[in-house]
């Protein structure tokens, strides 16, 4: 919980934040994909945005939380159970 934590809030506040400066310069009626206008309108576009950079945020937050775990932490996990685990494991059920 405390990591979901450290990753969504301030993910929440990037997304936020980069939605209001987007669009302050953008008008999400002018945005256009392929040489056509966006068929939303400027609430749905604001709404999109904001999840958008918020996802963008949030993956941010995760590879930085993924990039802190210690040695100790990625080495001491194993997903295999003892006994699945090859030969010459030190932690393998004899």
């Amino acid at each position: 919980m405390k990591r979901a934590i450290w990753i969504l809030w301030p993910s929440f506040l990037v997304g936020a934040i980069a939605n209001a400066l987007f669009y302050t310069v953008f008008d999400p009626l002018d945005l256009h994909t392929y040489w056509q206008a966006v068929p939303a309108s400027r609430t749905a576009a604001y709404t999109l945005g904001f999840f958008a950079f918020w996802a963008i945020g949030a993956c941010s937050s995760a590879f930085t939380c993924f990039l802190q775990r210690t040695s100790d932490e990625v080495n001491r996990r194993c997903p295999l159970e003892a006994r699945e685990r090859p030969l010459g494991c030190p932690k393998r059920e004899s």
